[in-house]
């Protein structure tokens, strides 16, 4: 991402100030567009915050670098210990049948989009035993490194215990807009659907039918109620944490693309629930404003 500090206008400043002052915690907002320009931003960019499950975008990431450099690939064995058939694959896509938490399946590989930290977890082992590293350790020497992504901190569960900057989360988003650390195709294959027609929970937001995933991160599609704005397309992908966290990116959003990362003090609750659908289309307006 270019080493930009651009300042938002007074409407933008005054727009995101009513919506995010009144709020009983800190926050961070930032939006670029793919040629890296940072299009609007409040609060201190630079801090750093849990991620929860926005953390799986870095993990899943690292992932696909390994399937990239041929490591491993999507119809790999997930593992000694799960189901027949049970793949790298649908561990990224949540369909592998995985419980929340834990190492119980609940379902057969391919017929639930089942939501899971366990499963998360249990790629990571995966890509460890492939790469013949920690989890940790190629995470750090496949993403943050060679993104510059000093902010983060690498610790715990790949699923939920990362902690990061906004403004190394507009970096990570920047990479899903113009790909360098693994081909287009892949990153083309990562965000549209993967196992599609699966129903499932999407958490704080209810059933989705269908709930669709791509690889490590959540599709926008045609889910009601979201967390992201009316202006956020179908195809817009990322993720929310329940550390009160996001990071999505929509590449119809003009020009060309755009990147938005919020982060804060207070675990998601229904301030995040409320606010953040306008937030995201004030950002998105002030891009078509500018461009």
């Amino acid at each position: 991402m270019s080493d930009v500090h651009a300042k938002s206008d007074h409407e933008l400043f005054t727009s995101l100030h009513s919506l995010l002052s009144p709020l009983s915690f800190d926050s961070a907002v930032g939006l670029i567009s793919s040629d890296g320009r940072l299009v609007a931003a409040y609060g201190d960019l630079d801090r750093v915050f849990p991620l929860a499950s926005v953390s799986k975008l870095i993990s899943t990431y690292a992932a696909l670098v390994a399937i990239d450099r041929g490591a491993l690939a999507l119809n790999d064995s997930a593992g000694e210990d799960t189901p027949e058939g049970c793949t790298v694959e649908h561990l990224l896509a949540h369909a592998a049948g995985y419980a929340f938490e834990g190492g119980e399946f609940l379902a057969e590989p391919g017929k639930r989009r089942m939501y899971t930290n366990a499963g998360i977890e249990q790629l990571g082992r995966v890509v460890a035993d492939a790469v013949d590293s920690s989890f940790d350790q190629w995470v750090r020497e496949s993403v943050t490194k060679p993104l510059g992504m000093q902010s983060v901190e690498v610790a715990g569960s790949p699923a939920k215990d990362y902690r990061a900057s906004v403004e190394d989360l507009l970096v990570l988003g920047y990479e899903f807009m113009n790909p360098t650390l693994i081909s287009a195709d892949l990153a083309e294959s990562a965000h549209r659907v993967h196992f599609p027609g699966l129903s499932g929970v999407l958490p704080g937001y209810g059933r989705q039918n269908p709930n669709d995933w791509g690889l490590g991160a959540e599709i926008k599609s045609q889910k009601d109620p979201h967390w992201t704005g009316s202006l956020n397309s179908a195809r817009t992908f990322g993720h929310f944490g329940q550390s009160g966290s996001f990071l999505w990116v929509d590449l119809e959003a003009p020009p060309g693309g755009l990147s938005a990362a919020f982060l804060s003090s207070k675990p998601f609750c229904e301030d995040h629930v409320r606010v953040w659908p306008s937030l995201n289309d004030v950002l998105i307006r002030a891009s078509r404003a500018q461009s």
